[in-house]
């Protein structure tokens, strides 16, 4: 059986060397091959890893938390078999085991899709789960957000891990619970104790309004992000569990950096992002979380977020070149897929001084769901003042133009031009070439944003 095994996992391997060769990066077509010839292939290859496996999973937010863990996890000495580059469904999963070497004492660090947490986490078994939020995304494929909860839920009966959840999120708080509403002994909550960001309330599009338990409204005290904040049950009583690692003294630094105090068990440091935002502070706590369950110290936890860079897409910048191959005006990637991530990002962007020069690329290819109507619940409002200009592009241009419209923004500001390429060379000679352009592309605008700027020079492959 294991020599069966290994002549399907060396096959495997050479699709993913002859993808590699060709320029693509072979993040899941080396396991599906192998899952189609071993189906359980990721209980056998997750089997060998010394330390066992670690799972992250959130709507938003979950390829940057592994990424700062996998930062301490590096610092901390573990070694690590991580699916990086961000492929998180079972082929996925399956290819970066591909690369566990049977002996070396290894950790698996899998970012899993919400819809195949269940399935990887029965084959896996792992030490640990980490479950960052839950907000509405792509319904045409998810559903409505308590199937994911529900599916989260029978995955965890299943599971022995230690759980690591977010506080503020009352969807994930409560998959932490027994039957009886008290804390699982197992579960480990992170949350941000500072209020002083708290928004004026929840956004019109807010989910998770209601209590699982009894269905009551749930009484925000604050709102920090979406339906993250501060919560409590006037009904039945029940209300946001204290967390064991949270952030206090949080400072926002535009689409720069973010600086926080993490406090935890064994005691507090201060910590300053090279990531942007409310959203990344809660990245960083979730990966502070688990690693504290993973029993890393608190300064190598510091340590390793102090060294995280933006993954790539997500708060990414590049430097565009001019026509005569000089360097030219920076690039700044923002990944936006659904309301409460664009929310954070069109806040993040409010921060910055000045108006702003704009890019916008909405798709509706499968990966990014193909109703595209959350634009409409994206408070694009906000930022409606502060548009120099702003190019709309990808296969939904027209549609992203029409919103902006309905926003406030000037129609002599709203420019669009369907094709990427175009519509960059567009973007960047808007304005003064000193100026900063922002990048607001969907999943698989970002990926084709990226290969071109990867085809142009302009960019380093992520494959890499």
């Amino acid at each position: 059986m294991a020599r069966a095994l290994a002549a399907k996992v060396a096959l495997a391997r050479s699709v993913g060397s002859v993808s590699r060769r060709r320029g693509g990066g072979g993040t899941s077509a080396p396991g599906k091959l192998l899952l189609r010839l071993a189906p359980d292939a990721i209980g056998a290859l997750g089997s060998r890893l010394a330390r066992g496996s670690v799972l992250v999973s959130a709507t938003n937010g979950k390829t940057t938390t592994a990424a700062m863990l996998a930062a301490i996890l590096r610092r901390a000495g573990v070694e690590l078999v991580h699916n990086a580059a961000g492929a998180n469904m079972a082929g996925g999963v399956a290819t970066a085991l591909l690369r566990a070497e049977r002996g070396r004492d290894e950790l698996g660090l899998f970012e899993v899709d919400e819809l195949w947490l269940g399935r990887v986490a029965d084959e896996l078994r792992p030490r640990a789960i980490l479950l960052g939020n839950l907000f509405r995304d792509q319904l045409d494929r998810y559903g409505e957000l308590e199937a994911i909860a529900d599916s989260w839920q029978a995955a965890l009966a299943r599971s022995d891990a230690s759980l690591v959840l977010n506080a503020d999120d009352p969807l994930v708080a409560d998959l932490g619970r027994d039957e009886h509403g008290d804390a699982r002994e197992r579960a480990l909550y992170f949350g941000v104790q500072d209020t002083s960001l708290a928004l004026e309330g929840l956004a019109h599009a807010t989910d998770a309004k209601h209590c699982r338990r009894c269905g009551a409204p749930y009484v925000f005290d604050a709102v920090l992000l979406g339906h993250l904040g501060h919560y409590h049950c006037a009904s039945c009583g029940q209300r946001r569990p204290e967390p064991t690692v949270f952030a206090r003294s949080v400072t926002l630094e535009g689409v720069r950096s973010a600086r926080f105090e993490l406090c935890s068990p064994a005691g507090e440091r201060v910590v300053e992002l090279a990531l942007p935002g409310l959203y990344n502070v809660y990245n960083a706590l979730a990966a502070a979380a688990l690693a504290t369950a993973l029993d890393v110290p608190l300064e190598t936890i510091a340590e390793g977020l102090r060294d995280t860079r933006a993954a790539f897409g997500r708060a990414e910048t590049v430097t565009l070149r001019r026509s005569d191959g000089t360097p030219g005006r920076e690039l700044r990637i923002l990944l936006v897929k659904n309301p409460a991530g664009a929310n954070e990002i069109l806040r993040t962007l409010a921060l910055e001084p000045g108006e702003h020069h704009l890019l916008g690329v909405l798709n509706d290819n499968i990966a990014d769901g193909r109703d595209v109507s959350w634009v409409w619940d994206a408070d694009f409002e906000q930022l409606a003042g502060r548009v120099a200009s702003f190019t709309c592009a990808g296969t939904r241009a027209s549609d992203l133009a029409t919103r902006l419209k309905y926003a406030g923004v000037a129609p002599e500001r709203i420019h669009v031009r369907a094709a990427i390429e175009a519509a960059l060379d567009d973007a960047a000679a808007e304005g003064d070439p000193g100026e900063t352009l922002y990048a607001l592309p969907t999943y698989t605008a970002m990926l084709s944003l990226r290969e071109l700027l990867v085809r142009r020079g302009e960019a380093a492959s992520a494959w890499v």
